[in-house]
Parts: structure tokens; C-alpha cells; sequence
């Protein structure tokens, strides 16, 4: 029959490359999927163990919808959602995949290439290697409260000098070898050097002394220093100046100094002050003294024999010796013959000096010292790190310059996208002021994120991105650059890290302590949001009291300003009994036959009108001008 020739023919089922393939697909599906499910329009999402998706340095869009199972499509309108212009072809970096692919409940893993583990930065430190090092000090204060006067007088006092005969050569930082033990000290005096090495992340300062004049008191920069040295949880030994004048008051200044927390321990505080003179060199043994003493309180340690990590003091380029870098080394052993790196440049370590120009093989912690063989000249408060050989110390750098590239990009892009929201703002597209937040406990986070979006109004709507207790970290940072958004901090602080990536992002950081301050900074920034609008000002109110015909101009108004003024670049109205005839722009202004800028109240001009000669005598005019103001929410 029919039927058995079919039969016959093999075509009961499926061939063996059918059911092979079929097999294959179940197999991948996993044992429990059943057939009716092999080829589901949207994949379910994998098993908790398999969330984790692995990527080198950066992934498409396109392939991170793949890996994820999803559309495309509908990945792009999620990072558009965050203030990301992409498209299927775009690339995403490791942080902004794993922002947008936590959203489906999947973890990007980096797999990449990882600097701290290059330079040994994951490794434990290993406590039985670690020695007493010198303590690293950087003399602040306001200008004029004797700073350089004091350093000269430490500097003088430097035993070794006296013995030795040698000139000390400048490198940014020098050692004083006193009767209690060696003290560094960081060369640049003034907050502002740093303030700029806190932002970058290499704040290496032990003790700040702070110097106060003991005829001047408490000043401005006094008080930024201060802040300064909190910022960075730097210890502070206060030195009171200029003892040996006639008008010092060292009472005054302690009693000023106990408004910003600093109490003398002869008080009661745990803040050392000691009167010092530069003139008379009163109270400088008992300063270095001190200096051993907090060190020790400190137990400042370092592993004299591992990897050198130090920061750039200063740099210039040499015609005879190239790049010439000053550097403090914090740990670790620099040799002459390391490989280096030091912010996007590196090379390989030819002569070294210390900072008595005396030239050096090797040195260890706490050591100022100049050295040459980088290829460029790195910028003040950069790193620098010795690596194992010239290949990691090259891949490390390429990897830096590279993600300096790439941060440019960004803030380009940043830069973009805000033109891109102002002009949608200004078209009523856009309306919406995106914040990270970070409190630092639970309770007053809820609180002020309530607060802050009941601030949203019909025309700006407040969208708090996140919200969450501790400092501002890197995360923040990342996740305010993806949804365009402005990181407020209320009674926290960011990371050196999250700084510095912020600074270089363009993302502001905002910091708060009473939370009025806080919600009407995001008035101001919601404000700033809406585009201007115009407003009538009026200007002057005049009386034409005479009219003239001018051949092939017209006719001319002699009027008298009877209040406010009028200039010639101002609106007109002009009213007859009461009803307005005529509006437009002043044509001519003048007093006597002499042009004018402007004419004042109780003064007589003549007034030309732009396309317009009906005018009589008894005329009123209304001067006016129209004014950007900022719109109200």
C-alpha cells in the first residue's frame, strides 16, 4: 500500500540529521526544557551560577544583548533612558555594561588587564617585612604667618649639614636628621600645592604643621589649611610664630583656634601647640621633637625591600639631561636600572641623586630624591611605581593612556549631552534634574530623598538615580556620568579615588551638612534647568511737547523726560488720551543736535520713531526694555 511504501521510505520520523540537530538543541537547552521550548522568542534568563558575563575592556551594544538573551532594541532604550546616545554598534565600557546589565539581574566581570595586580597592589601586605620609616611633614598657614621663615630655621638646624659641609640641594623636599630621629619635610608650604595633591589622590603627608602668627591670629587661609588637613584626617601640630614681637598674643590665638575644634593639650585638647620664634629659634628643638613624638603615636612603617611607590614632587625638562623628576618615595627600594611609571610616562631609572645632590644607587621610605631616565616629564602629585620589567611597565602605561583617551571622550560626550538637554529643555522635551544621592545613615537618606523629590513641580520633575548610606565612591561616580546626574553628599565625603574620577569626568560633587542648604541648591539647579524668560522693564515715562518736520526724515518729538529715562535702544509706547496708538523701537535719540546714549529724568531730547510720524503734542510715551530673567519653577 501507499502507506507501507512510505513506511518503507523512511518517513515515519524525523532523518538522523533532524534528530541529531533536535538532540543537540535539547542538550543545550539543558535536561529539563522541554521541545515545545528549544526556540522561545525571548530566551529566559540563565540559572543564578551563570549571571555572570565576562568582558576584556569593553562590549558592544550588540553583544551585550546577546550574552544577556535580549533584544537589542530594547538594551538601547535602556541606556538611552540613562542619558547614553548609543546604538547597536556601540561600545560600552566595563562600568556602564555592568550599570545596565544589573538591571536584568546579570554581573559584569572584568577579565581584562588589571594595573593592581600588575603592580602587586592586590597582594596582602606582609606585617613581618615592615620598619619604622620618618615621618613625611608639610608646613601650612596664611601668608606671611612665617612658613619659609621656619623652614629655613629647620632646615639650619639639620645636624647632618654641620657636619658634613654640604650645600642641600632643592628637589621639592629634603631630610633633617635630628638628635630624636629624621624628619621629611614636603617643600611646598602653601595649601594650595596640597590641596592639589589631595585631589589627585596622593595626599602623603603624615603631620601638617600649622603655622599661626602670634600677632595676626587665626586668618582666611588659616582655616582653609584646616580644613584641608581634616579632609585628608592629617594630624595637626599647631606652631604659634612670631613670639619675639612686641604685640603677640599666643593666648588669642588658642582661644581663637578652639572654634575649629583644636584645643591645646595644655587645655585639655588633644592638639600639641608650642610657641616657636625663627628670629630667636625659641621652641624649634622642642617642634622636631614633637614631630618624632607623633610619629611614633602614628607607628608610621614601610616595606623597605618591596616595589617602589612614591609621588612626583616637581619636574622640569633639562636640554643637557632630559627629564629630570623629584620624587618622595613613601615604600619600597628604588634602584638605578628599575623600570618605572609615573602618571602616562615611564622609562628606565639612569642616575639618582638625594637632596643634597650627592648621586645615589639605591634608596628606600621617606626619601626625597631627583632622578632622570623618564621619557617625558610627569605632573606634580602623580604616582610613581617601579615594575618587574619593561613589558608590564609599557602595558600599564598604554593601558593609561588609553583610558585618558577614553575619559576625554567622555567628557566630550558629556558636554554634548548636556547641549543635547538644554536644547530639549528649550523645546519642552526635557525637564528632569537626575541626582545620586549619599547620606550617611538609612533614616536621614529616606528623609531627604523624600524631601527632594517633592520639590518636583509641572515643569521640572526631580529623579533621585540612587540613593544609598557611606561615602561617595567610584560607583557614584560612574553611575552619575551614565545618567547625566550630580552627585550630592550630605554630611559624607568622596573617595580620594571617586575625586579624581570625578574631576576628570566632569561630574560635580556636592557636599552638605544642613539639609535646607542641600534642597535649595536643587531649587538653583532646577531653576538653571528652564530656559529664560522675557520680561518687560520699564524704563522712563515722557511728554512730547513739541513736534518738527525734518526733510527726508520725518518727524521729530521734543519731549521731556518726566520720570525714569529713555535710551535709544529701548521699546516705545506712545498713548493719546489714554489709548495706546503706537509701539515700537526708538529710531533717534538726541539732546541738542548731539547724539545720546541716554537721557535722564528732568532733562529734553528728541525722539525719532521707527516707521512712525503721527505724532502731537500731549503725546505720553512709555519707554521700555525686554529682560532675560531665570523662569520660575
Amino acid at each position: 500500500s501507499t502507506d507501507a511504501a512510505k513506511k518503507g521510505r523512511g518517513e515515519r520520523g524525523p532523518s538522523y540529521r533532524e534528530r541529531h540537530k533536535e538532540d543537540e538543541l535539547l542538550r543545550k537547552a539543558g535536561p529539563n526544557r522541554r521541545k515545545k521550548s528549544i526556540k522561545p522568542s525571548r530566551p529566559a534568563a540563565p540559572p543564578e551560577g551563570r549571571r555572570k558575563i565576562k568582558v576584556d575592556e569593553f562590549i558592544s551594544v550588540a553583544e551585550l544583548a546577546k550574552q544577556m538573551g535580549m533584544k537589542a532594541g530594547e538594551l538601547i532604550k535602556k541606556l538611552l533612558t540613562l542619558g547614553q546616545m548609543v546604538n547597536i554598534n556601540s561600545t560600552l565600557d566595563v562600568e556602564t555594561a555592568d550599570i545596565v546589565a544589573s538591571e536584568w539581574g546579570y554581573e559584569i566581570e572584568s577579565i581584562g588587564f588589571k594595573e593592581d595586580i600588575a603592580l602587586g597592589d592586590d597582594e596582602p601586605v606582609d606585617e613581618g617585612r615592615l620598619v619604622r620609616r620618618p615621618p613625611i611633614v608639610t608646613i601650612m598657614g596664611h601668608v606671611d604667618h612665617g612658613k619659609t621663615s621656619l623652614l629655613d630655621v629647620i632646615r639650619k638646624s639639620d645636624i647632618v649639614s654641620t657636619e658634613s659641609g654640604g650645600i642641600t640641594q632643592h628637589i621639592g623636599a629634603y631630610k633633617v636628621k635630628t638628635k630624636d630621629g629624621e624628619v621629611v619635610f614636603i617643600d611646598t608650604p602653601g595649601h594650595e600645592a596640597f590641596s592639589q595633591m589631595r585631589a589627585r589622590g596622593a595626599s602623603v603627608t603624615d603631620i601638617v604643621i600649622l603655622v599661626v602668627a602670634a600677632d595676626d591670629g587665626v586668618m582666611p587661609q588659616t582655616v582653609e589649611a584646616i580644613n584641608h588637613c581634616r579632609d585628608a584626617k592629617v594630624p595637626i601640630i599647631v606652631a604659634i610664630t612670631k613670639i619675639d614681637k612686641g604685640n603677640a598674643n599666643t593666648q588669642m590665638v588658642r582661644e581663637k583656634l578652639t572654634a575649629y575644634n583644636l584645643v591645646d593639650e595644655k587645655w585639655g585638647g588633644d592638639t600639641m601647640m608650642l610657641d616657636v620664634s625663627s628670629v630667636t629659634k625659641a621652641g624649634v628643638d622642642n617642634l622636631l621633637e614633637m614631630l618624632v613624638l607623633q610619629s611614633e603615636i602614628l607607628d608610621l612603617k614601610a616595606d623597605p625591600d618591596g616595589p617602589c611607590k612614591g609621588v612626583v614632587l616637581e619636574g622640569e625638562l633639562n636640554k643637557a639631561r632630559g627629564p629630570v623628576t623629584n620624587i618622595l618615595i613613601i615604600s619600597g627600594k628604588l634602584s638605578v636600572g628599575d623600570f618605572v611609571i609615573s602618571g602616562s610616562t615611564g622609562g628606565k631609572i639612569r642616575a639618582m641623586s638625594n637632596d643634597r645632590g650627592k648621586p645615589v644607587k639605591e634608596v628606600g621610605p621617606a626619601t626625597p630624591v631627583e632622578v632622570t631616565g623618564l621619557d617625558a616629564v610627569p605632573s606634580p602629585g602623580d604616582d610613581f611605581r617601579s615594575v618587574t620589567d619593561e613589558k608590564t611597565a609599557r602595558r600599564i602605561l598604554d593601558r593609561r593612556r588609553d583610558d585618558a583617551k577614553v575619559r576625554d571622550l567622555a567628557r566630550k560626550s558629556q558636554a554634548k549631552g548636556m547641549e543635547a538637554i538644554r536644547l530639549a529643555i528649550a523645546k519642552g522635551l526635557q525637564e528632569q534634574l537626575n541626582i545620586v544621592l549619599k547620606s550617611d545613615v538609612q533614616g536621614t537618606m529616606e528623609a531627604i530623598k523624600d524631601a527632594l523629590v517633592r520639590l518636583s513641580t509641572e515643569k521640572v520633575k526631580v529623579n533621585v538615580v540612587n540613593a544609598s548610606v557611606g561615602g561617595v565612591n567610584e560607583t557614584d561616580i560612574n553611575l552619575a556620568i551614565t545618567a547625566g546626574a550630580v552627585v550630592m553628599g550630605f554630611r559624607v565625603r568622596p573617595s580620594s579615588k571617586a575625586r579624581h574620577l570625578g574631576e576628570k569626568s566632569g561630574v560635580e560633587v556636592r557636599q552638605y551638612n544642613v539639609i535646607y542648604d542641600m534642597v535649595d541648591d536643587v531649587k538653583d539647579l532646577m531653576r538653571g534647568l528652564l530656559p529664560k524668560e522675557k520680561k518687560e522693564k520699564f524704563l522712563g515715562k515722557i511728554e512730547v511737547r513739541a513736534v518738527f518736520t525734518i526733510p527726508k526724515t520725518g518727524s521729530i518729538a521734543g519731549c521731556y523726560v518726566l520720570e525714569g529715562k529713555v535710551n535709544r535702544n529701548c521699546q516705545l509706547r506712545l498713548f493719546r488720551e489714554n489709548v495706546q496708538i503706537y509701539e515700537g523701537k526708538v529710531s533717534s535719540l538726541r539732546r541738542f543736535k548731539e547724539d545720546a546714549r541716554e537721557v535722564m529724568q528732568g532733562y529734553e531730547c528728541g525722539l525719532g520713531f521707527e516707521n512712525y510720524h503721527d505724532i502731537k503734542e500731549g503725546d505720553l510715551l512709555e519707554a521700555y526694555e525686554m529682560i532675560e530673567v531665570q523662569a520660575e519653577l
